[in-house]
């Protein structure tokens, strides 16, 4: 990542220069990336994202192209091998606006859309997944969550996850990674991987969690907004809360790691636990046939 940042000015000015953009505003930072609001040789606005590219990240440009446009942005232009994308440029995310649960449903009605027959080209997000529960595993009892849903995070996961996984996933898909275009939610950000489908449903819970919060219910608010979710985008419901498990207990597992810092874009990483050992907590109402 240093070397990437050290690098990442000389980058900017070769790409801006071989690909005739300008910069037109103020840039956009993520965990791994940087977004600049550009213009075109044509004089019109576009988005040009530079990524640090890492395993769980390395299909983001070829899923882009799998979808074209199609529930997702638009993929203009692409340099693979430097991690460049040129993309359009879209407006608000749904991160603020809307009430949570019908944003929720608006974002697992992308499912159905997003969803592709696995691509042979992209990385097997099952590997991921069974190499990140080892990491669990290693921790045994000094995983900083309750034991039995450690426990059924491993034996959850590794029968979830023994096959490759059958269909294309965003991974990552939560209220600030859906825009919108011309009133209607676009996928932006994916990390881009064959996984099962009901992979998808978790990122939707443990972000706009204050909504949740406000419910006063915390638990009963995040099984609603679960049901909403697997509803609307026609999931298994059993699959779908394995994964929720899985998902919550791998990232406890990374938030034990020695140089972690805070997930969710939180500052206190005893926050981040809480709220996934309290997903994990919630779905042991799910109600499965």
């Amino acid at each position: 990542m240093e070397a990437w940042l050290e690098g990442l000015p000389r980058l900017i000015a070769d790409t801006f220069r071989r690909w005739h953009v300008t910069l037109d505003g103020d840039p956009m930072t993520g965990y791994t990336a940087l977004v600049l609001p550009v213009r075109d040789a044509d004089g019109v606005r576009r988005a040009c994202k530079f990524s640090f590219v890492e395993g769980d990240n390395a299909g983001e440009i070829a899923t882009l192209q799998r979808w074209r446009g199609r529930g997702a942005v638009e993929l203009l232009r692409a340099d693979p091998r430097r991690g460049v994308l040129l993309l359009e440029w879209l407006g608000a995310s749904l991160h603020g606006r809307w009430d949570a649960e019908e944003a929720a449903r608006s974002i697992a009605a992308l499912y159905p859309l997003l969803h592709r027959r696995a691509a042979p080209q992209l990385p097997d997000g099952h590997a991921f997944v069974r190499a990140w529960l080892d990491d669990l595993a290693a921790l045994g009892r000094r995983a900083p969550a309750p034991p039995q849903f450690v426990d059924w995070a491993l034996r959850a996961g590794r029968a979830l996850a023994a096959e490759p996984g059958t269909h294309v996933v965003h991974g990552d898909l939560h209220y600030l990674n859906v825009l919108e275009r011309d009133g209607e939610p676009v996928a932006i950000d994916p990390k881009g991987f064959n996984a099962d489908p009901c992979y998808e449903p978790a990122p939707l819970l443990w972000n706009r969690w204050d909504d949740l919060v406000a419910s006063g219910d915390v638990g009963g608010a995040i099984r609603d907004r679960f049901y909403a979710i697997v509803d609307t985008a026609g999931l298994d419901e059993r699959r779908a809360r394995d994964w929720v498990v899985v998902r919550c207990m791998i990232n406890v597992a990374w938030q034990a790691a020695p140089d972690a810092v805070a997930g969710g874009g939180l500052r206190d990483p005893r926050e981040w636990l809480t709220r996934n050992v309290t997903i994990a907590k919630a779905m042991q109402g799910i109600e499965t046939s």
